[in-house]
């Protein structure tokens, strides 16, 4: 029996041998590492990546003592309107030298994109997030088991949720994607993308008004009279 046994896993073996370990008939899917991206709720936001950008251009080496001229989108949007101005100002504050005509400037020019998915998968929560939750679950039951009013009990989940509630976002399925550019003599200088999660609806504070879906309502038409 004993030789039975040995000669069954040594077919196997051989058996398994004869074909390919680790294959797959297509590329599994994985994750990738958890990140974080910021979510675009209000003009002070486009404030704020106006600042950012005004602190990098007057920071590069090519741009420092540069005239800049900032070209305004071709199709004037929310956004783009107020990005002018908010950039504008920003860099004025921090000394850069800014032109109202493109004449020997450096033209800075941005561009916008919104990405919708259709089809998104499941979005974990972050790490330590269910942890933290059966934590506050579990210290809740603590003065419902052992105070007499039992309406008690919510005072421990409202102080986490006064405490953490600032941070939360929800993500969305559509995104925007901004890039700022420079060109000089032909020659991209600086080129900066940023992507943010936006509310869907939002999303008509970046895209020109010619390129949103027009609705066209039906007439009936009746060989009546």
């Amino acid at each position: 029996m004993l030789r039975k046994v040995c000669l069954l896993g040594i077919g196997s073996t051989l058996l398994a041998g004869c074909f390919g370990t680790h294959t797959s008939q297509a590329p599994l899917a994985t994750t990738y590492p958890v990140t974080a991206q910021q979510k675009m709720q209000a003009a002070h936001h486009w404030d704020v990546m106006a600042q950012h950008q005004a602190e990098l251009l007057t920071q590069h080496e090519l741009l420092k003592s540069q005239p800049l001229y900032i070209k305004s989108a071709d199709e004037a949007t929310p956004f783009s309107t107020a990005f002018d101005t908010l950039l504008t100002s920003q860099l004025v504050e921090k000394g850069a030298y800014v032109k109202t005509s493109s004449e020997q400037a450096a033209q800075v020019s941005y561009k916008v994109q919104v990405v919708e998915h259709k089809d998104r998968g499941h979005i974990r929560a972050p790490e330590g997030a269910w942890t933290a939750l059966a934590a506050g679950i579990a210290v809740a039951t603590v003065p419902y088991n052992q105070w007499a009013e039992p309406a008690l009990a919510l005072i421990p989940a409202a102080a986490a949720v006064d405490i953490f509630s600032g941070s939360w976002a929800s993500e969305t399925d559509q995104e925007v994607v901004i890039t700022t550019q420079v060109v000089m003599a032909d020659q991209v200088v600086y080129s900066n993308s940023n992507i943010y999660y936006i509310n869907p609806g939002d999303n008509d504070h970046y895209t020109p008004a010619t390129n949103r879906g027009i609705q066209l309502k039906s007439t009936p038409v009746s060989n009546e009279w």
